[in-house]
């Protein structure tokens, strides 16, 4: 599946695949290596590491110390390969699976060296992909049953858009656009630089003919323009809960609705009970808390 594919799918309503596809191998090899040189430098050097013998080998383990879902497999694998193929890794869980604390979530046996160099990358990865998709479990938890799907947002941390954008699907969460050059948003500043609604919805759709259109509204007024404009969706910005009922009653299912904007675990599922077809929030990729790992290692 390309990026460009996500907003197409989720406005035919159509469900996210049970087994979420990662990124390309290249987008994940890039993204590794870029983080192994802010460790290594230039010169790809580990002077600690260097201490041990160079035919030193080590059995090690990554525990997982609290309640997680885990993600980021793919990252995790390629750290260590780029360091050294022959590094052997028996993962004893399924990415996206749901663990508990003090799950072993995979065994390593390879190179000291090669492995000391590469834990604290590896991990970095793992932990961070984790939290994004436990984060986003926890709010599709939340709104379960009411009909309304969680999408994400472009506040994910720079250089790990598609990484994290992966991560949400491994939550249970789905896509929005991925950037900026997938679809059409027009925003609140969009529309101050413009005429109308009206005008900026003919204007977009002459220039992109076939692009996906979405408007940010504040108030019922704006949504009548924007439902008799004819576009993909339509996005309630920080509207209140009557508020959003009235929405939802006005559009009458013309138009699918995204709800959007002070979105917190505690508020959601008031939110899906209005209604809505969406809430996008951020805090599922800005607001996580790295999920606490440890690698162990062994002699043998």
């Amino acid at each position: 599946m390309t990026p460009t594919s996500y907003f197409t799918r989720l406005t035919k309503f159509q469900h996210m695949p049970s087994l979420p596809t990662p990124p390309p191998i290249e987008t994940i090899r890039t993204q590794c290596a870029q983080a192994l040189a802010e460790d290594l430098g230039p010169g790809g050097n580990d002077p600690s590491a260097a201490l041990i013998p160079e035919n030193k080998i080590l059995h090690g383990e990554v525990i997982c110390r609290e309640t997680a879902v885990i993600c980021g497999r793919p990252w995790f694998d390629e750290v260590m390969h780029q360091l050294d193929q022959d590094i052997d890794i028996d993962w004893r869980i399924d990415e996206g699976q749901h663990v508990d604390a003090g799950t072993v979530l995979c065994s390593l046996h390879g190179s000291a060296r090669h492995l000391l160099s590469g834990e604290r990358t590896a991990l970095n990865f793992l932990q961070t992909l984790s939290a994004t998709a436990s984060q986003t479990h926890g709010y599709v938890e939340a709104i379960a049953g009411s009909g309304t799907q969680l999408l994400d947002t472009r506040k994910t941390l720079p250089g790990l858009r598609l990484a994290q954008k992966y991560a949400v699907r491994c939550g249970g969460g789905a896509n929005h656009r991925i950037g900026l050059f997938d679809m059409i948003m027009l925003k609140e500043n969009h529309l101050i630089a413009s005429d109308s609604i009206t005008q900026a919805v003919k204007r977009a759709k002459k220039q992109r003919p076939g692009m996906a259109i979405e408007i940010e509204v504040e108030t019922l007024e704006e949504l009548q323009q924007a439902l008799d404009a004819d576009v993909a969706r339509i996005l309630l910005d920080n509207m209140d809960l009557e508020s959003l009922r009235t929405a939802v009653k006005l559009a009458a299912g013309r138009t699918p609705l995204e709800a959007s904007g002070g979105v917190e675990l505690e508020t959601i599922r008031d939110i899906a009970l209005t209604g809505v077809d969406y809430i996008s929030t951020g805090a599922i990729t800005k607001h996580v808390r790295a999920i606490d790992l440890s690698m162990r290692f062994y002699k043998r």
